[in-house]
């Protein structure tokens, strides 16, 4: 995130706006962050999505949550004895484990998409008229 603030801030527009006399508080609102905020969401949702994983496997272990209190982690680590004939007791929590961590991804990828400055075009440009 520092590496690109500070391409960010080397960028002619930004110079261009402090040589004008803007406030650095206006300055890092107006040019800087919205030029930054996609990259923050995208390593905000894979740290988010990697964090889910991360206390799943160490529930796995035994060494997260304590048992009366639900875990994907220990549900997985608990239905290993009965793998062969109760399947649906690994399935459903590792296929919910799977699905959220896959969901929070493409939320920050959705949402990347939709806040990119250099992807929005205003007015009737994108639109053929």
């Amino acid at each position: 995130m520092r590496g690109e603030v500070l391409t960010v801030k080397q960028r002619d527009y930004v110079q261009a706006a402090a040589a004008l006399g803007m406030g650095r508080t206006r300055l890092l609102f107006r040019h800087v962050l919205p030029n930054v905020a996609p990259s923050i969401i995208v390593v905000a949702s894979l740290q988010f999505s990697q964090f889910i994983v991360a206390e799943a496997a160490i529930s796995f272990l035994g060494f997260g949550v304590q048992p009366p209190t639900p875990a994907w982690g220990s549900m997985l680590s608990e239905s290993r004895d009965f793998l062969y004939v109760a399947w649906w007791l690994a399935t459903f929590p590792g296929a919910a484990l799977a699905v959220t961590a896959l969901g929070v991804n493409l939320l920050g990828d959705w949402l990347r998409d939709t806040l990119e400055p250099k992807l929005r075009v205003g007015g009737d440009a994108d639109v053929g008229i």
